[in-house]
């Protein structure tokens, strides 16, 4: 049902997008529509802003912090992994903007060309995207996992990103080009394969609307968070719940290891909750103490 309802709305998005030689996006009243609970400011076209200040408190969290908040949320659909990660030890944070590619068919590819040329686009497809893209932001590309000619950037466009974006990161449900070219530069990336051919044989059907990166679905605004485990893509709505929770977390974490420092108890005597009065009474104060910090 849900692939049968993607496709009917991705075609009437693309015979729209011939109908008025137009580009497919989500117009602004759109994009406020779809992300109707997101408290945060927003950008000129309606994408959610969520701030750098937020951001940035998402640097001390992991995968798992974020999964115990979101599928009891109701957005069990979140997390993709699988990934050659460039950087495993370096955090991938910021608000998503989104890509589509499909594979060519001359009769949308020749509008969408003619499109771009109506409006002084230059350079390839990608660097259409590429070239809207500002500080914070992660593009997530749907490339319908292509390797050979999936390869959204080498390492030119790489830099160009990550200068852009100050260093967010890229998610490309594809490929990258010039590996080795990349691999000092400090910009994490997730990415499904490496191939040395450019990209080809595809058409940009869409810019910042929803995109389907493995098993989520991804909105404009997102936050993206990546580890070396893998992806979350964190609605702006829950993103207060998610860093709460993951306070308490830390400090569950560090009191169960401090009672583990003591040699006194059994795991299952602390982990995951104490059963004694006592230490459950001492774990609350502890929790309270720490939370006011």
């Amino acid at each position: 049902m849900y692939a049968v309802a993607m496709r009917t709305v991705l075609l009437l998005a693309l015979s729209a997008a011939i109908a008025s030689a137009q580009l497919f996006t989500l117009s602004k009243d759109q994009m406020m529509r779809l992300t109707a609970s997101n408290p945060y400011e927003r950008f000129e076209d309606g994408r959610p802003k969520v701030p750098d200040s937020v951001l940035k408190r998402f640097e001390d969290l992991s995968a798992e912090e974020v999964w115990a908040v979101l599928p009891g949320k109701g957005y069990p659909n979140q997390y993709e992994g699988n990934w050659q990660i460039l950087h495993p030890g370096k955090k991938l944070i910021g608000r998503v903007v989104t890509a589509q590619f499909m594979p060519m068919r001359p009769d949308v590819g020749d509008v969408i060309a003619a499109d771009g040329k109506a409006k002084n686009l230059h350079g390839g497809q990608n660097q259409w995207v590429i070239d809207r893209l500002q500080p914070g932001d992660v593009l997530v590309v749907d490339l319908f996992g292509k390797i050979e000619n999936g390869t959204i950037v080498g390492d030119n466009l790489f830099y160009y990103v990550m200068k852009t974006t100050g260093g967010a990161g890229i998610v490309i449900d594809g490929a990258v080009r010039d590996l080795e070219g990349i691999s000092p530069m400090p910009m994490p990336a997730y990415f499904r394969g490496v191939h040395p051919t450019p990209i080809g044989n595809v058409m940009l059907t869409g810019f910042n609307i929803p995109v389907r990166i493995g098993n989520v679905t991804v909105m404009p605004g997102d936050i993206a968070f990546g580890d070396r485990e893998g992806l979350y893509f964190v609605p702006p709505a829950l993103a207060e719940a998610v860093l709460t929770r993951a306070d308490e977390t830390h400090i569950h974490d560090e009191w169960t290891k401090k009672k583990f420092d003591e040699g006194k108890y059994k795991s299952s005597d602390i982990y995951g909750s104490p059963h004694d009065e006592a230490l459950k009474k001492e774990y609350q104060e502890y929790l309270e103490k720490h939370l006011k910090k």
